[in-house]
Protein backbone atom coordinates (compact mmCIF):
# COMPACT_ATOMS: atom_id res chain seq x y z
CA UNK A 1 0.00 0.00 0.00
CA UNK A 2 1.11 4.08 -0.94
CA UNK A 3 -0.07 6.92 0.22
CA UNK A 4 -0.90 8.31 -3.76
CA UNK A 5 -1.94 11.98 -3.97
CA UNK A 6 -3.51 12.50 -7.73
CA UNK A 7 -4.40 15.95 -8.24
CA UNK A 8 -7.25 16.39 -11.08
CA UNK A 9 -8.58 12.59 -11.54
CA UNK A 10 -12.70 14.03 -11.94
CA UNK A 11 -12.72 12.58 -15.16
CA UNK A 12 -12.38 10.13 -18.14
CA UNK A 13 -8.78 8.09 -17.51
CA UNK A 14 -7.96 10.35 -14.44
CA UNK A 15 -11.27 9.23 -12.93
CA UNK A 16 -10.97 5.46 -14.01
CA UNK A 17 -7.39 6.38 -12.49
CA UNK A 18 -8.57 7.52 -9.24
CA UNK A 19 -10.79 4.04 -9.06
CA UNK A 20 -7.74 1.19 -9.70
CA UNK A 21 -5.52 2.72 -7.31
CA UNK A 22 -8.11 2.60 -4.83
CA UNK A 23 -9.54 -0.74 -5.89
CA UNK A 24 -5.14 -1.90 -5.41
CA UNK A 25 -5.73 -1.53 -2.23
CA UNK A 26 -3.61 2.46 -2.20
CA UNK A 27 -4.60 5.37 0.18
CA UNK A 28 -5.89 7.62 -2.37
CA UNK A 29 -6.47 11.42 -1.85
CA UNK A 30 -7.73 13.49 -4.90
CA UNK A 31 -7.02 17.34 -5.04
CA UNK A 32 -9.16 19.19 -7.31
CA UNK A 33 -11.59 22.34 -7.81
CA UNK A 34 -14.49 20.15 -6.83
CA UNK A 35 -16.12 19.91 -9.93
CA UNK A 36 -16.54 16.01 -8.90
CA UNK A 37 -16.28 13.71 -6.12
CA UNK A 38 -14.30 10.70 -5.70
CA UNK A 39 -15.51 7.31 -5.03
CA UNK A 40 -16.01 6.22 -1.24
CA UNK A 41 -13.23 5.74 0.76
CA UNK A 42 -11.05 7.89 -1.41
CA UNK A 43 -9.97 11.45 0.63
CA UNK A 44 -11.22 14.47 -1.49
CA UNK A 45 -9.28 17.66 -0.94
CA UNK A 46 -10.62 20.76 -2.58
CA UNK A 47 -7.95 23.44 -3.81
CA UNK A 48 -7.30 25.26 -6.90
CA UNK A 49 -3.80 24.01 -8.20
CA UNK A 50 -2.85 27.60 -9.47
CA UNK A 51 -3.02 28.84 -5.56
CA UNK A 52 -0.11 28.50 -4.02
CA UNK A 53 -1.05 29.19 -0.36
CA UNK A 54 -4.59 27.37 -0.99
CA UNK A 55 -3.07 24.73 -1.89
CA UNK A 56 -0.31 24.27 0.65
CA UNK A 57 -3.02 24.96 3.01
CA UNK A 58 -5.35 22.61 2.24
CA UNK A 59 -2.73 19.53 2.23
CA UNK A 60 -1.91 20.61 5.98
CA UNK A 61 0.45 18.31 6.87
CA UNK A 62 0.05 15.61 4.86
CA UNK A 63 2.82 13.63 3.01
CA UNK A 64 2.68 11.19 -0.60
CA UNK A 65 4.61 8.58 -1.65
CA UNK A 66 3.78 9.60 -4.91
CA UNK A 67 1.71 12.39 -6.64
CA UNK A 68 0.05 11.83 -9.97
CA UNK A 69 -0.40 15.37 -11.41
CA UNK A 70 -3.35 15.10 -14.49
CA UNK A 71 -3.81 18.56 -14.57
CA UNK A 72 -0.35 20.43 -15.06
CA UNK A 73 -0.68 22.49 -18.02
CA UNK A 74 2.08 24.96 -17.86
CA UNK A 75 5.65 25.97 -16.07
CA UNK A 76 3.64 28.73 -13.78
CA UNK A 77 1.25 25.40 -12.51
CA UNK A 78 4.55 23.45 -12.41
CA UNK A 79 6.64 25.91 -10.22
CA UNK A 80 3.57 25.91 -7.55
CA UNK A 81 3.70 22.53 -7.62
CA UNK A 82 7.61 22.15 -6.97
CA UNK A 83 7.33 24.28 -3.89
CA UNK A 84 4.33 22.87 -2.42
CA UNK A 85 5.40 19.46 -2.95
CA UNK A 86 9.09 19.44 -2.02
CA UNK A 87 9.59 17.69 1.38
CA UNK A 88 5.75 16.30 0.85
CA UNK A 89 6.77 13.29 -1.82
CA UNK A 90 9.20 11.21 -2.86
CA UNK A 91 8.32 10.68 -6.29
CA UNK A 92 6.15 12.92 -8.80
CA UNK A 93 4.46 11.68 -12.22
CA UNK A 94 3.13 14.50 -14.82
CA UNK A 95 0.83 13.18 -17.10
CA UNK A 96 1.93 14.84 -20.76
CA UNK A 97 1.35 13.92 -24.25
CA UNK A 98 2.28 13.22 -27.45
CA UNK A 99 1.71 16.56 -29.07
CA UNK A 100 5.45 17.32 -27.10
CA UNK A 101 6.80 16.48 -30.91
CA UNK A 102 4.16 17.73 -33.10
CA UNK A 103 6.21 18.83 -35.88
CA UNK A 104 3.90 21.86 -36.00
CA UNK A 105 5.11 23.13 -32.64
CA UNK A 106 8.72 21.34 -31.62
CA UNK A 107 11.76 21.65 -33.92
CA UNK A 108 12.94 18.15 -34.32
CA UNK A 109 15.92 16.57 -36.22
CA UNK A 110 15.28 15.52 -39.66
CA UNK A 111 15.52 11.85 -38.90
CA UNK A 112 12.88 12.31 -36.44
CA UNK A 113 10.42 13.48 -39.44
CA UNK A 114 9.73 9.88 -40.70
CA UNK A 115 9.98 7.35 -37.62
CA UNK A 116 8.52 7.04 -34.29
CA UNK A 117 10.18 9.60 -31.96
CA UNK A 118 12.21 8.33 -29.34
CA UNK A 119 11.95 9.63 -25.44
CA UNK A 120 15.43 11.88 -25.71
CA UNK A 121 13.77 13.65 -29.32
CA UNK A 122 12.40 16.48 -26.91
CA UNK A 123 14.96 16.65 -23.51
CA UNK A 124 12.92 18.85 -21.28
CA UNK A 125 16.18 19.61 -19.27
CA UNK A 126 17.14 21.19 -22.46
CA UNK A 127 14.13 23.33 -23.36
CA UNK A 128 13.84 26.77 -22.28
CA UNK A 129 11.19 28.16 -19.68
CA UNK A 130 9.30 31.48 -19.94
CA UNK A 131 7.07 31.55 -17.21
CA UNK A 132 6.51 35.51 -18.53
CA UNK A 133 4.15 34.32 -20.90
CA UNK A 134 0.38 35.12 -20.34
CA UNK A 135 0.07 31.24 -19.39
CA UNK A 136 -3.58 32.46 -17.48
CA UNK A 137 -5.15 33.28 -20.74
CA UNK A 138 -7.17 30.39 -21.65
CA UNK A 139 -7.21 31.29 -25.19
CA UNK A 140 -3.27 31.82 -25.40
CA UNK A 141 -3.43 28.69 -22.84
CA UNK A 142 -5.07 26.22 -25.44
CA UNK A 143 -3.10 27.83 -28.82
CA UNK A 144 0.39 26.82 -27.29
CA UNK A 145 -0.57 23.49 -25.34
CA UNK A 146 2.25 21.83 -26.47
CA UNK A 147 4.69 24.37 -25.61
CA UNK A 148 2.75 24.51 -22.11
CA UNK A 149 3.72 20.87 -21.56
CA UNK A 150 7.13 20.97 -22.41
CA UNK A 151 8.21 23.55 -20.32
CA UNK A 152 6.16 22.27 -17.42
CA UNK A 153 8.01 18.95 -17.69
CA UNK A 154 11.33 21.19 -17.96
CA UNK A 155 10.48 22.88 -14.59
CA UNK A 156 10.05 19.67 -12.65
CA UNK A 157 13.23 17.95 -14.58
CA UNK A 158 15.38 20.55 -13.59
CA UNK A 159 14.44 21.61 -9.85
CA UNK A 160 15.46 17.98 -8.78
CA UNK A 161 13.57 17.79 -5.66
CA UNK A 162 11.96 14.66 -5.62
CA UNK A 163 11.95 12.04 -8.42
CA UNK A 164 10.63 13.08 -11.67
CA UNK A 165 8.77 11.23 -14.73
CA UNK A 166 6.24 12.49 -17.29
CA UNK A 167 3.71 9.93 -19.04
CA UNK A 168 3.65 11.64 -22.95
CA UNK A 169 0.09 10.22 -23.88
CA UNK A 170 -1.18 9.19 -26.94
CA UNK A 171 -4.29 10.27 -28.46
CA UNK A 172 -6.67 8.60 -26.00
CA UNK A 173 -9.70 6.70 -27.42
CA UNK A 174 -12.72 4.84 -25.80
CA UNK A 175 -15.46 5.34 -23.45
CA UNK A 176 -18.20 6.07 -25.91
CA UNK A 177 -20.08 9.58 -23.80
CA UNK A 178 -16.91 9.93 -21.29
CA UNK A 179 -14.55 10.30 -24.13
CA UNK A 180 -14.72 14.36 -23.10
CA UNK A 181 -12.39 15.57 -26.51
CA UNK A 182 -15.53 14.36 -28.95
CA UNK A 183 -13.29 13.36 -31.67
CA UNK A 184 -14.83 9.79 -32.18
CA UNK A 185 -18.39 10.87 -31.62
CA UNK A 186 -17.44 13.81 -34.55
CA UNK A 187 -17.42 10.54 -37.03
CA UNK A 188 -19.93 8.60 -35.56
CA UNK A 189 -22.22 11.99 -35.78
CA UNK A 190 -21.15 12.99 -39.44
CA UNK A 191 -21.11 9.47 -40.46
CA UNK A 192 -25.06 9.17 -39.52
CA UNK A 193 -26.06 12.42 -41.46
CA UNK A 194 -24.24 10.91 -44.22
CA UNK A 195 -21.82 14.25 -44.11
CA UNK A 196 -18.25 14.18 -45.83
CA UNK A 197 -15.60 13.59 -44.28
CA UNK A 198 -12.89 16.17 -44.43
CA UNK A 199 -9.15 14.61 -44.65
CA UNK A 200 -5.82 15.95 -46.24
CA UNK A 201 -4.65 15.14 -49.57
CA UNK A 202 -2.44 12.46 -48.02
CA UNK A 203 -3.23 11.28 -44.75
CA UNK A 204 0.10 10.29 -41.99
CA UNK A 205 -0.37 7.85 -39.39
CA UNK A 206 0.14 8.27 -35.91
CA UNK A 207 -0.56 6.58 -32.70
CA UNK A 208 -3.16 5.93 -29.98
CA UNK A 209 -4.10 4.54 -26.36
CA UNK A 210 -6.91 3.13 -25.14
CA UNK A 211 -8.42 5.11 -22.32
CA UNK A 212 -8.21 1.95 -19.82
CA UNK A 213 -4.70 0.89 -20.69
CA UNK A 214 -3.56 4.94 -20.32
CA UNK A 215 -5.21 4.60 -16.63
CA UNK A 216 -3.20 0.90 -16.48
CA UNK A 217 0.18 2.40 -17.54
CA UNK A 218 -0.27 5.81 -14.93
CA UNK A 219 -1.24 3.49 -11.96
CA UNK A 220 2.20 0.96 -12.80
CA UNK A 221 4.25 4.13 -13.55
CA UNK A 222 3.39 5.50 -10.17
CA UNK A 223 3.56 2.44 -8.15
CA UNK A 224 5.39 -0.65 -9.91
CA UNK A 225 8.29 1.09 -11.04
CA UNK A 226 10.49 3.99 -10.03
CA UNK A 227 11.70 5.42 -13.31
CA UNK A 228 12.54 8.84 -13.97
CA UNK A 229 12.56 11.31 -16.89
CA UNK A 230 10.22 10.90 -19.75
CA UNK A 231 8.31 8.03 -21.25
CA UNK A 232 5.86 7.40 -24.22
CA UNK A 233 2.77 6.11 -23.85
CA UNK A 234 1.19 4.02 -27.39
CA UNK A 235 -0.72 1.32 -27.76
CA UNK A 236 1.39 -1.03 -30.34
CA UNK A 237 0.18 -0.33 -34.10
CA UNK A 238 -0.03 3.25 -36.33
CA UNK A 239 -3.68 4.49 -37.84
CA UNK A 240 -4.71 7.14 -39.41
CA UNK A 241 -7.84 9.07 -39.96
CA UNK A 242 -9.09 7.00 -43.10
CA UNK A 243 -8.82 3.55 -40.48
CA UNK A 244 -10.41 5.52 -37.51
CA UNK A 245 -13.12 6.61 -39.88
CA UNK A 246 -13.82 3.12 -40.97
CA UNK A 247 -13.94 1.48 -37.49
CA UNK A 248 -16.97 3.69 -36.94
CA UNK A 249 -18.17 3.79 -39.90
CA UNK A 250 -18.42 -0.01 -39.87
CA UNK A 251 -20.05 0.12 -36.57
CA UNK A 252 -22.14 2.64 -37.43
CA UNK A 253 -23.17 0.90 -40.68
CA UNK A 254 -22.60 3.47 -43.05
CA UNK A 255 -20.31 3.95 -45.78
CA UNK A 256 -17.74 6.54 -45.16
CA UNK A 257 -17.51 9.70 -47.76
CA UNK A 258 -14.46 11.44 -48.16
CA UNK A 259 -13.51 15.09 -49.32
CA UNK A 260 -9.94 16.24 -49.79
CA UNK A 261 -9.51 19.69 -47.62
CA UNK A 262 -9.00 22.90 -49.56
CA UNK A 263 -6.14 25.49 -49.19
CA UNK A 264 -6.74 26.92 -45.83
CA UNK A 265 -9.65 24.55 -44.53
CA UNK A 266 -9.59 22.48 -41.48
CA UNK A 267 -9.37 18.86 -41.73
CA UNK A 268 -11.13 16.64 -39.34
CA UNK A 269 -9.68 14.95 -36.49
CA UNK A 270 -7.13 12.81 -36.49
CA UNK A 271 -6.54 13.83 -40.50
CA UNK A 272 -2.24 14.88 -40.16
CA UNK A 273 -0.68 16.18 -42.96
CA UNK A 274 2.56 15.63 -41.01
CA UNK A 275 4.48 11.76 -39.93
CA UNK A 276 3.37 12.23 -36.02
CA UNK A 277 4.09 8.81 -33.95
CA UNK A 278 6.21 8.01 -30.96
CA UNK A 279 8.18 4.73 -29.75
CA UNK A 280 6.87 2.64 -27.05
CA UNK A 281 10.30 0.82 -26.04
CA UNK A 282 11.42 2.54 -23.19
CA UNK A 283 8.18 1.25 -21.66
CA UNK A 284 8.20 -1.97 -23.16
CA UNK A 285 12.09 -2.53 -21.95
CA UNK A 286 10.89 -1.45 -18.28
CA UNK A 287 7.94 -3.76 -18.22
CA UNK A 288 4.94 -2.35 -19.34
CA UNK A 289 2.82 -4.66 -22.05
CA UNK A 290 1.08 -2.70 -24.20
CA UNK A 291 -1.86 -3.77 -26.33
CA UNK A 292 -2.32 -3.76 -30.08
CA UNK A 293 -4.91 -0.93 -31.13
CA UNK A 294 -6.25 -3.48 -33.82
CA UNK A 295 -7.78 -5.33 -30.47
CA UNK A 296 -9.72 -2.26 -28.69
CA UNK A 297 -10.28 0.18 -31.60
CA UNK A 298 -13.60 -1.81 -32.83
CA UNK A 299 -14.94 -1.69 -29.08
CA UNK A 300 -13.86 2.35 -29.26
CA UNK A 301 -15.64 3.28 -32.03
CA UNK A 302 -18.84 1.05 -31.39
CA UNK A 303 -19.30 2.79 -28.01
CA UNK A 304 -19.04 5.81 -29.73
CA UNK A 305 -21.96 5.23 -32.19
CA UNK A 306 -23.86 3.88 -29.30
CA UNK A 307 -23.42 7.26 -27.67
CA UNK A 308 -24.54 9.46 -30.53
CA UNK A 309 -27.31 7.57 -31.32
CA UNK A 310 -29.98 9.76 -28.43
CA UNK A 311 -28.28 12.91 -30.13
CA UNK A 312 -29.51 11.85 -33.23
CA UNK A 313 -32.39 10.54 -32.22
CA UNK A 314 -33.77 14.55 -30.57
CA UNK A 315 -32.05 16.37 -33.54
CA UNK A 316 -34.63 13.94 -36.20
CA UNK A 317 -37.34 14.47 -33.79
Amino acid sequence: MQRICVIGGSRYFGKLLVQRLHAAGHRVTVVNRGSAPPPPGVEHLVADRDDEAALAAALGTRTFDVVIDQVCYTPVQAGIAVRVFSGRTRRYVMTSTIEVYDPATAVLPAAARNTPVPEERVDPAAWRVRTDLPWHDEAYLEAHYAEGKRQAEAVFTRDGRFGFASVRSAHVLGGGAREFTGRLAHYADRLARGAEIVVHARELPTVFIHYEELADLLLWAATATGFTGPLNACSDGLLDVRDIAAAVAAEAGRRPVYRTASAGERAGPFSFDRYYAMSNSRAKELGFVFSRTAEWLPRAAAEAVSATAPARGAHRA
